[in-house]
Parts: C-alpha cells; structure tokens; sequence
C-alpha cells in the first residue's frame, strides 16, 4: 500500500472513530435524565463527602466549604461541613435542626416547609422529581451526563440548577439562586444504600443552646447527641 493509500485509511479510520465518539457523547446526554431518574429510585439511602464553591455575581473571592453528609430518602438526613467551620443540619423526617456550634445556636423549622422545591429535595425529598421539578438534558461536558432541572414554584429561592451524573452515580450539583450566586458541591466516595444506623438522623440541642422555631412535642424521645 503506497502512503497516499495509507494516509486514506487513516483519514477513515479517524473519521469513524470520531463518529463513534460523537454517537457515544450523544447518547450520554440523552441518557442524563434516566441516569438521575433511576438513581433517585434506586439510591434510597447514601453517605459520602462533599466539596462546595460558593461564587457570587460580583467576582468576589470564592468561598469554599467541605463536609460529609448522609440520607435516607424520605427527609432524613444528616448534612456536615467541617471546613472552614462546623455547622451540622440534620432532618429527621419531620423537623430540619441547623446547629452553628460557635454560636451554640439551634434553627429548628417544619422539614417540609424547610426543603420545599430546594436542590435538597433532589435527594432527601419524598415527592417524584416531575411534581417539583422541569426535567431536560443539559449535554455532555467534563466526562458528566448534565441535566437541568427547573424549579416549577415560582417561590423556590433559586433559578436553575444543574446536576452531573456518571455511570448512573450523582457526581456533581450547580444551582444559581435568585441573586446570581452560583454554588457548586462535587461528591465523593458517595456510597449508594450504606448500612445507616438506626440514629444517624436524630438531634438534640446541647446543653445552654439558643434555640430558635418549636420543637416538635412527639420528638423527644427519638433524639440522641448532636452532631453524629
């Protein structure tokens, strides 16, 4: 085979295999609302790391921000950043506790009202993603499957938020909110239905804590020390 002939079949080869690639990135993007459909279905419960990157419109400075979290769908869970302070949130189905251990300050609000048609119910929410949410591919970029989901309250707080799915496994979320601000949290070692304990989700203000909101009466008995 002479070089023109060579250089032919290449020219072939790199043009099927550039067809492929682009068939198999089509595909992906098709496939980012099952992959998020299917994992809210099968990942019932999970645990894992996060990181966040908080970026305002103005250009200020990032503000970046690590934990761990942990949920059970539906509404609970037990949500920590651990840098660069402690603050823990926890939902144990009936109430959401934030608890700023600095100011040894505890927020308690009805779950419901507190995660609404949030990036939150993504996750821990009980309703079906289609009652909350406008589903549709958002493309293929980074090695992710994107979706955008539309909040369909008017009142939600945020504008549009994006989620990133490879393999069937939630690796990253992207929410403008009302203002501009854009907040990115990537999982790691996120483990899909995790052995949880049996108190993961249960909270109680410590000792001398200023508590704001009413703590719901039929709580106290399932409420173990904070920040498990």
């Amino acid at each position: 085979m002479n070089t023109r002939s060579l250089s032919v079949a290449a020219l072939a080869r790199g043009g099927v295999a550039l067809v492929l690639a682009s068939m198999a990135m089509l595909a992906a993007a098709a496939d980012g609302v099952a992959q998020l459909r299917d994992f809210v279905a099968h990942a019932r419960s999970a645990e894992g790391e996060f990181e966040q990157l908080v970026m305002a419109r103005s250009g200020r400075r990032p503000q970046e921000a690590e934990g761990q979290f942990a949920y059970e769908r539906p509404g609970r869970f037990h949500w920590e950043y651990t840098r660069p302070y402690r603050q823990v949130l926890v939902g144990d189905g009936r109430a959401l506790w934030t608890w700023d251990p600095d100011l040894n300050q505890v927020t308690v609000r009805e779950i419901g009202d507190a995660l609404g048609a949030t990036p939150a119910a993504i996750l821990f929410g009980a309703g079906a993603l289609d009652d909350s949410f406008e589903l549709t591919d958002g493309g293929v970029s980074d090695g992710l499957a994107w979706v955008e989901a539309r909040p369909r309250q008017a009142e939600s707080g945020f504008e549009s938020l994006r989620i990133g799915l490879a393999n069937g496994q939630l690796q990253q979320m992207e929410m403008r909110d009302n203002f501009g601000q854009t907040t990115l949290i990537r999982f790691t070692r996120l483990q899909p239905n995790p052995p949880l304990a049996a108190d993961r989700f249960s909270f109680v203000p410590p000792a001398g804590a200023d508590i704001i909101g009413e703590i719901p009466d039929d709580l106290g008995a399932s409420r173990t020390t904070p920040g498990r």
